[in-house]
């Protein structure tokens, strides 16, 4: 019995001493690894990305928690020198993992708040406080809820209590009060909130902001899923958002920060934000390579340059898929876009005022043809009333119809003819009809297009190609006679929605023609953003698809598909209907896989 006693404490003592030996290498691993990483911190330190005393403890507990959780018990110690040698090679792929994105999208500064284009990248590193689901649903990102109350002015907004800068500081509700009231004061885009913002406070309590407006505002959420939040005690030092430039790095609270703005390479580069606390994105790089010419980035995704294409508002050029596809290295995503592109009349003058020959121009063109040659077989035509499919509260409305002799009919009986006999109707100021298409050069086809219509039932129509802020001066003074332009989400989400941003006397801005001054269309506006009713709101879009079709302030051309080609080695994608791919989902999920 002695002797079985003595075997067992002899095998006790070799057990708790082969643990104690384990346990110490381990930690003296992990502590390796740590302060490795700090020493690289160190050498980063202009980055201002230190490990904090209590990230380093975080990461301790993490350790152990993951080396030690389902076990049940201490494996051998050749067990753990396998399992050990395989996490340390996965990790070692990991670190080194790289994902690499191809876009058109023009970088001009790094101005995160000031270049557009930047902004839109940037919701990766600073993420706004809500976002658009898959099916269009507005939700929280940095937000975990948000209530408002009953007559639509006050808006609270809930945080989430686990977000970090990736300085290591804890993101709070006031970081959330100062970005939106920063954008407020300090950008021209965003001076509604400057203008209808009452007061705003914050709770320590329940994490928690709450912003009142001295008007009924239902878009609030939506706004909020566009505007990049920003760390208080970076920020507030900075007087003007707009003119600063910085290449580098800033902080930010999403599962990356930008770490570089390399406008010389056309190179962003986003590392992992150690402070993240939600799901742990697989690559601890993500590049955005920036290209002038679609060409080349086909060419950098051929190459395996670069591992998808993203374009804001945009689509992977349709000449260009079969040239993709047959490389069979990629798959493609095809949604429905909630953008369009359309014919603006300007309504300020004659005959575009006449309700009647917009009826009419409507008639003259060849919708199918428009889709088939801008879209590739990608495209449709569209509805009367102007909003896609793909958009909430859509309303079936009649669907474009192209018919020239009904055209001609309608221009006659409203009093346009061909009294000289010259080939060309005559205005009711007796002088011939000519039209000038006022497009910009990506428009070059759909204008020559517009044009051999308009002339085939009686017009004389010219094309007038302009460069972007020549365009926007001429639509901003109302010297145009017809423009082709298009819609993009966020444009048809913006204001009161459904597209009415676009067209509301009352808001101006780079892309829209605030053309239309109807007591009636403003009024149904303002209803929109006053409503708190799902119903009410429903049958008031169903009212504004209904004046689209009816009053034609715009003619959409065509409806069209966004695709976006990824390589097979990749999988995870998530699109929403605002900024497709580029959402925080996205790069929380994609993972490589073998093909």
């Amino acid at each position: 019995m002695k002797q079985k006693i003595r075997h067992l404490m002899g095998l006790g003592l070799k057990i708790r001493l082969k643990r104690t030996i384990i346990l110490t290498i381990l930690v003296l691993t992990f502590c390796s690894t740590v302060f490795s990483s700090v020493a690289v911190g160190q050498e980063d330190s202009e980055n201002n990305q230190p490990v904090s005393e209590e990230g380093f403890f975080d990461r301790l507990i993490t350790y152990i928690k993951n080396l030690f959780s389902g076990e049940g018990e201490l494996q051998s110690s050749g067990e753990i020198s396998k399992i050990g040698a395989a996490d340390i090679q996965q990790s070692a792929d990991s670190e080194t993992a790289v994902l690499r994105i191809a876009t058109p999208d023009v970088i001009e500064s790094a101005s995160l708040v000031g270049d557009t284009g930047l902004g839109v990248f940037a919701h990766l590193s600073n993420p706004p406080l809500m976002k658009m689901d898959a099916e269009g649903h507005i939700v929280g990102q940095l937000a975990k809820n948000y209530s408002v109350s009953e007559n639509n002015t006050q808006w609270t907004f809930y945080l989430r209590d686990d977000l970090y800068w990736s300085d290591g500081e804890k993101v709070t509700p006031e970081d959330i009060e100062f970005s939106i009231r920063y954008y407020g004061e300090k950008t021209p885009w965003a001076s509604w909130i400057n203008d209808t913002l009452e007061n705003s406070t914050v709770s320590d309590a329940d994490n928690s902001v709450t912003f009142k407006f001295n008007k009924p505002y239902n878009q609030v959420s939506m706004e909020f899923a566009t505007y990049d939040i920003l760390p208080a005690h970076v920020w507030k030092n900075i007087d003007d958002p707009v003119e600063y430039t910085n290449n580098g790095p800033y902080v930010g609270c999403g599962p990356y920060y930008l770490k570089l703005i390399d406008l010389n390479a056309g190179k962003l580069v986003f590392e992992k934000n150690p402070y993240w606390k939600g799901k742990d994105p697989e690559f601890k790089t993500v590049e955005i390579h920036f290209y002038s010419n679609v060409d080349v980035a086909t060419l950098a995704l051929k190459n395996g340059e670069a591992d998808t294409y993203y374009k804001y508002a945009g689509s992977y050029p349709y000449s260009s898929i079969e040239e993709l596809n047959k490389t069979g290295n990629f798959d493609f995503m095809e949604k429905t876009s909630i953008g369009l592109v359309f014919l603006a009349p300007n309504l300020k003058k004659a005959p575009f005022s006449d309700e009647e020959f917009r009826e009419a121009l409507a008639y003259a063109i060849n919708y199918e043809e428009l889709a088939r040659l801008e879209t590739l077989g990608y495209g449709e035509v569209p509805n009367r009333g102007f909003v896609p499919s793909s958009m909430e509260n859509y309303k079936e409305t009649e669907k474009l119809e192209y018919s020239p002799e009904k055209a001609r009919e309608i221009l006659e009986k409203a009093g346009y003819s061909d009294s000289n006999g010259n080939g060309i109707l005559e205005g009711k100021d007796g002088k011939d009809i000519k039209l000038e298409i006022l497009i910009r050069s990506n428009y070059a086809r759909t204008g020559e297009l517009l044009d051999e219509y308009f002339e085939n039932i009686g017009l004389s129509a010219d094309l007038k190609t302009v460069d972007s802020d020549t365009w926007i001066a001429l639509k901003d003074s109302y010297n145009y006679d017809l423009t082709v332009t298009r819609s993009t989400p966020w444009g048809m989400l913006m204001h009161s929605s459904w597209g009415s941003g676009y067209f509301d006397s009352r808001r101006t801005g780079q892309g829209v023609m605030h053309n239309v001054e109807d007591p009636g269309f403003l009024k149904l506006c303002d209803n929109i953003l006053a409503t708190t009713d799902s119903a009410e709101l429903q049958n008031y879009a169903y009212e504004l698809q209904d004046y689209y079709a009816e009053n034609l302030p715009a003619i959409p051309l065509y409806w069209s598909k966004t695709v976006t080609p990824f390589n097979r080695h990749f999988e995870g994608w998530y699109a929403d209907p605002l900024y497709g791919i580029y959402n925080l989902d996205t790069f929380t999920n994609v993972t490589k896989v073998e093909a």
